[in-house]
């Protein structure tokens, strides 16, 4: 019975690994990459934004549904970067791609952006036309990408604050 566990454990193990790995990949796959255009049709807080609209700009894109305990984990982080850096360059485009039926509602995620005072753009992504485009897995995703429209950074999930933040400032502080 022993050995049995020791197998257990160390399958554990592997699978766990597997999955770190194989996630790093696809995210650091989608670095260095040009970004997909968000074409979605349904835009709250912003009208359709077009790439025209964004060179020469730092974006990050975040994907998320108003649903999603994690997604409102990094809310306060996002609506921080978008207060402070707005006005130095800086365009949040929150794609919200839902996980449930209930989601799926735009009354729904309109009444979540006033209730929770959100002022960036929101696309609405309800056939995952974006998220697909961006091979998105997780929610929440953010990507930053540069004034040239390249993904710069990817975070999966919360935490990396820091990390994301002075990534913002780096590509800020870059010429166009």
């Amino acid at each position: 019975m022993h050995i049995l566990s020791r197998y257990r454990v160390a399958a554990v193990i592997l699978i766990t690994l597997s999955l770190i790995i194989t996630t790093t990949l696809q995210v650091n796959a989608r670095v260095g990459h040009p970004v997909p255009e968000i074409t979605n049709t349904q835009w709250l807080n912003s009208k359709p934004l077009q790439p025209a609209d964004l060179r020469g700009k730092v974006v990050l894109v975040k994907f998320w549904t108003f649903g999603c305990y994690n997604c409102k984990a990094v809310e306060p982080y996002v609506k921080k970067w978008h207060e402070t850096y707005a006005d130095k360059g800086l365009i949040v485009i929150a794609v919200h791609s839902p996980e449930f039926d209930y989601e799926r509602s735009v009354k729904n995620v309109e009444q979540y952006i006033r209730d929770n005072q959100i002022r960036y753009a929101v696309p609405i992504d309800n056939d995952y036309a974006t998220w697909k485009k961006f091979q998105n897995r997780y929610w929440p995703t953010l990507y930053l990408i540069d004034k040239q429209g390249v993904i710069q950074h990817v975070r999966i999930g919360e935490g990396g604050y820091t990390e994301t933040e002075r990534r913002i400032n780096e590509l800020l502080a870059e010429q166009p």
